[in-house]
């Protein structure tokens, strides 16, 4: 039997997961596999470049899972700072470009894997090419803004702006507080954190200031500012406020980057990113599949396609897929938007609906919100917590919740996320066999009190 050819487009999590699963399944004789990646480092966590920057993690290398030369000791043709420049599916084979020399080559394969991750969205406004300006996606971005850091290290009175406060945002926010700077937070939003609703995100707001950290509402960049040697120097927004930097971060989010599917006439969804099926094989392509952040998932709750980038989902994706095309079998069910976060001492979770998707998904509902604590009121490491939960009005169905709140708050959402995945009712909620010691809960957990409030709450509604 001939050994097939399985080509992966990307290196980072979902892409290198799927050749080491594929690997797993197959050997060397059976099926040959060449990656390409366009960056300096592959299989790192992204999710912990806030943390590097910020001095919790010691070492870039700290975030790197396994190196290059510890794929190729699997038989794995990795191939570093080359980019996948067109996909040539009749032909069945990727055109590559080697950007350091320049030279490109054609590769052939029997099964493609598209991992080509998202991008920071980087608006178009004068100077946002500067020198001091900097996304936030890959390590090599990681290790960018890093270089810009240590250039002014030592400096007294050094600023920094982030521009949005989602989840990118607020964590580089902290970071950078945690190396000294002086940081502004500019964002469009009525609150920071719109993967929130804005009752909730106004508890964020408030915390960020007591941080040091100033957080700007309705603030739209209108351009950035550069001194004579082409640095950043301030951000100016519509109102016509001028905000001082010395450095700049891009926390808008990150948009899928499918260019290659699109040029080669993939299916893509509403948000750009790649559509496939349950086994992560890319609509109508028997050959190709498809993963990470540079795809669309299904939402549980709503039932909709949606672009959600997160580590856990690649990895799993890579799971899937390198099952796939190692002759096994698996699937990738879908997702109900479970994410957590923290800005200094305060941490932040959410998981399936906010208000205005549950709006846009034609449901009736209500919500409920409480106070709590992280612990019993009487231990000493009690923390404020407050708990938003909404609940489907017809069939009492649980649909969303979110949490803020001291140590101990965010992981309380992983009781919601099963219970989501579940389908589960408020009222099984508030019948969940919790854990309780004082040191780690209320006798009543916040969740549960959270949930008898909904479960009034339909009541009251009819």
């Amino acid at each position: 039997m001939a050994t097939e050819r399985l080509v992966v487009v990307g290196g980072d999590a979902a892409g290198m997961s799927a050749a080491s699963q594929a690997r797993r399944l197959k050997g060397p004789a059976e099926l040959e596999i060449t990656a390409f990646e366009r960056g300096h480092f592959t299989s790192y966590s992204a999710c912990g470049i806030p943390y590097w920057i910020g001095g919790q993690v010691p070492g870039r290398d700290d975030l790197i899972a396994r190196t290059p030369e510890e794929h190729r000791a699997r038989d794995i043709d990795l191939r570093m700072r080359t980019e996948v420049v067109e996909l040539d599916l009749p032909g069945g084979r990727v055109r590559t470009r080697d950007l350091d020399s320049g030279s490109e080559a054609w590769t052939g394969y029997d099964k493609l894997v598209l991992a080509t991750g998202a991008r920071p969205v980087r608006p178009r406004l004068p100077g946002i090419g500067a020198h001091g300006v900097h996304g936030v996606q890959t390590l090599d971005d990681g290790q960018r803004l890093m270089d810009t850091l240590q250039r002014t290290e030592g400096t007294e009175g050094r600023r920094a702006v982030v521009v949005g406060a989602g989840y990118i945002g607020v964590e580089m926010a902290e970071a950078l507080v945690a190396r000294g700077y002086e940081v502004t937070v500019l964002h469009r939003g009525p609150q920071p954190m719109a993967t929130l609703d804005p009752d909730m995100g106004a508890l964020v707001h408030a915390a960020m200031n007591r941080m040091g950290i100033l957080t700007v509402s309705g603030a739209e960049v209108t351009k950035i500012l550069t001194d004579d040697r082409g640095a950043v120097r301030a951000v100016a927004t519509a109102a016509g406020d001028e905000y001082p930097a010395d450095v700049v971060v891009l926390g808008i989010g990150v948009e899928p980057r499918t260019a290659l599917a699109r040029e080669a006439g993939l299916p893509l969804g509403e948000s750009g990113g790649i559509l496939t099926d349950l086994s992560m094989r890319v609509r109508g392509h028997e050959n190709i599949w498809s993963g990470g952040d540079c795809v669309e998932v299904l939402d549980l709750v709503a039932g909709c396609m949606r672009h959600i980038p997160l580590g856990t989902h690649a990895n799993k994706h890579g799971q899937v897929i390198g099952s796939g095309v190692g002759g096994g079998y698996a699937t990738f069910p879908g997702v109900v938007g479970t994410a957590v976060s923290k800005v200094c001492d305060l941490e932040i979770a959410r998981t399936g609906l906010r208000e205005r998707d549950a709006l846009a998904a034609g449901l009736r509902f209500v919500t409920a919100t409480i106070s709590s604590t992280t612990t019993a009121g009487y231990y000493p490491t009690a923390a404020d917590m407050t708990v938003k939960m909404l609940a489907e009005l017809r069939t009492r169905r649980l649909l969303g919740v979110q949490i803020v709140g001291g140590a101990g708050s965010a992981k309380r959402v992983d009781i919601a996320a099963v219970a989501l995945t579940a389908g589960m009712t408020v009222d099984q909620v508030v019948s969940l066999d919790l854990g309780y010691a004082p040191p780690f809960s209320p006798v009543w957990d916040p969740v549960l009190v959270a949930a008898r409030k909904a479960v009034s709450a339909v009541r009251a509604a009819g």
